[in-house]
């Protein structure tokens, strides 16, 4: 307050005082106007000389109407940010004391504001070409970002209706994917920022920024992550291999050299997926710190969050075919607190139960509730088994209702919602078994039992012919060890009466079998993202593969009549443990147990041979 009420400094000027300017221009007389404006647009203008404009433009915004557009655009490409302390705070004062005296200007000034939310560009000439991207090297980039919050913040206060003219202006200024990951990672960061103090525009921001890194995840498949990564390794290997023998050295010099390697271990080789995985480590980082107030969860603050973010998932993510990662984001916030993980499970259920809904989101809706239930450690068992009640008896519902009327038959055209539940229920229980039967066989067989497996499986709708066979084995393998079902029968005719189709093409025609007619996917297959994988790899159950062991006690059905005591020394050191991570990865193998995951989601067919 001392500094902006105190008298500006004396500086050499032309022209006369900025009002004397103004009338004479008013008048036609533009001489003294055009030195104004060459003044102001002079790149080696002196701060002292800027401060005095500056104050002189504040006490003189009552002129400064629509006329005066292209002196006020001069003013606004002034690169303020850059200078002294004192030019920032008095631009910062012309700002406020312009918005409110003449909102015809708020546009531009949010324009300018906006555009400073990614670093400055440099512009370095190699091979006589012009190479333009962002300064990573300017020290004041972060005060920077602190200084625009500053004037988003004072503009609103002074308009506030400066939300919805500023919403248009941030979805405008998006960076293209094509950008450095610095300038990405800058401008969502600083869209996250404004959230903080714009608490109105939250769900649209986070509706801005999820569709961006939605388009990014589908454009960048799961195989083709994969097969960068295996290339990079490949190459790396080989320059190490060249590199041996040659050199011998030094003791510091590879200390250095292992750092670089580390560091460069962080970075994913596909450009596409480096910027997805620093964009998901910013939103898990925002998630944490809006849901956590001195690192302990705020409840109030997590519930707002949530309901924002379901309300993007049902907009972007529900109706979004095979995205990879950007739907970990519900994943995250519901690990926070059981009662989260249970309202989502409880919105999915609502969603596939509800016959208003399309067939392909109540399909979606069941693939993400079979994906959640078998992959989110912190599920306890307990809310696992009443997931698995509402969907067991809804299916049973069905079959009620379906089995015997003019459409009963297998098609999924028809019953695809139904296909979707069989396929979840059968997931889960490929995950979680082990679970379902710990501690007391003879109860968790008896609960089981209660499903009532044979019924869903021997309906007419044959829910064994369309969800994907590597469940479908799995499924089987486990429910005749324990005796629930025998599937084997039925897989065995629908193998027989599966006709391949023939697909004509340019090259010829070409013979199809349809190996996912369910057209599903795993939404929470393994998280390949290096850097924000190790934010969701704690909670996360990894698929662990059956051993020889275990292979050989899938073949044999558990005899009946076998005593607690016995039950107890059967599941010893089986069960996967929620508490700890099975470092396995899912690949495929030779077997009638074939992993339910695949790298893509939805793994390949294969042809079993089936114990008799």
């Amino acid at each position: 307050d001392e500094f902006i009420s105190s008298p500006p400094r004396k500086t050499v000027r032309f022209g006369g005082t900025l009002t004397e300017i103004l009338l004479k221009y008013e008048k036609g007389d533009t001489t003294d106007f055009q030195l104004l404006k060459h003044q102001l647009s002079d790149p080696d203008i002196k701060d002292a000389q800027l401060i005095n404009w500056l104050h002189e433009f504040r006490a003189s915004v009552a002129y400064l109407t629509k006329d005066l557009g292209q002196l006020v655009n001069i003013l606004l490409k002034v690169p303020w940010l850059r200078r002294s302390r004192e030019v920032v705070e008095e631009y910062l004062g012309f700002l406020g004391n312009l918005v409110s005296a003449q909102t015809v200007h708020l546009r531009p000034c949010l324009c300018m504001i906006v555009s400073q939310f990614v670093p400055p560009r440099i512009t370095i000439r190699e091979d006589d070409v012009d190479i333009s991207d962002s300064d990573d090297d300017d020290e004041n980039v972060s005060q920077n970002f602190n200084t625009c919050h500053r004037a988003l913040q004072t503009v609103a206060r002074y308009v506030p209706s400066t939300p919805q003219f500023l919403m248009p202006i941030l979805v405008e200024f998006f960076p293209f994917i094509n950008k450095s990951e610095r300038t990405l990672e800058c401008y969502v960061h600083n869209l996250l920022r404004v959230t903080v103090y714009l608490p109105t525009l939250r769900l649209q921001i986070l509706e801005l920024i999820i569709e961006k890194l939605l388009k990014l995840d589908v454009s960048t498949p799961q195989q083709d992550i994969e097969d960068a990564e295996e290339t990079a390794n490949n190459s790396a290997s080989e320059e190490k291999s060249a590199e041996e023998g040659l050199f011998d050295m030094e003791e510091d010099e590879d200390r250095k050299g292992n750092k670089v390697v580390s560091a460069s271990i962080e970075r994913m080789a596909h450009p596409l997926a480096e910027r997805l995985d620093i964009l998901m480590t910013i939103l898990f980082s925002y998630i944490k710190d809006v849901c956590h107030v001195d690192g302990k969860l705020d409840i109030s603050s997590t519930k707002d969050l949530y309901r924002d973010l379901v309300s993007v998932f049902d907009k972007l993510i529900l109706p979004t075919h095979a995205s990879c990662h950007v739907q970990y984001f519900m994943f995250y916030i519901c690990s926070f607190k059981l009662g989260l993980a249970e309202a989502f499970l409880d919105h999915l259920w609502k969603k596939l139960q509800d016959p208003n809904n399309p067939s392909v989101i109540r399909q979606t809706a069941g693939s993400y509730i079979g994906s959640f239930l078998a992959r989110a450690k912190f599920i306890p068992i307990v809310t696992v088994k009443a997931c698995l009640d509402l969907l067991v008896n809804w299916l049973h519902k069905y079959i009620d209702n379906q089995d015997t009327g003019a459409n009963a038959y297998c098609d999924v055209a028809l019953h695809g919602p139904f296909y979707s539940t069989c396929q979840a229920v059968f997931y889960t229980l490929i995950f979680r078994h082990k679970q379902l039967l710990d501690g007391n066989l003879r109860k968790g067989l008896s609960y089981l039992q209660s499903l009532n497996f044979e019924r869903i499986v021997m309906c007419q709708l044959n829910p064994l012919k369309i969800c994907i066979p590597s469940v479908v084995n799995l499924f089987a393998a486990i429910t005749r060890k324990y005796q629930l079902v025998f599937c084997y029968t039925i897989i065995e005719r629908n193998n027989r009466q599966f006709i391949p189709v023939v697909r004509s093409g340019t090259g010829g025609d070409l013979v199809q079998t349809c190996t996912n007619p369910l057209d599903s996917f795993f939404p929470f297959d393994p998280y390949i993202l290096k850097r924000s994988k190790k934010t969701i790899d704690p909670m996360y159950q990894f698929w662990e593969e059956l051993s020889a062991e275990d292979l050989e006690n899938l073949k044999k059905p558990i005899k009946k009549g076998t005593s607690e005591d016995e039950d107890d020394d059967f599941l010893k050191g089986e069960t996967p443990q929620n508490d700890g991570v099975v470092e396995i990865a899912p690949n495929s193998y030779e077997s009638n147990t074939r992993s339910p995951v695949s790298s893509i989601g939805s793994p390949a067919d294969c042809y079993v041979p089936y114990p008799l």
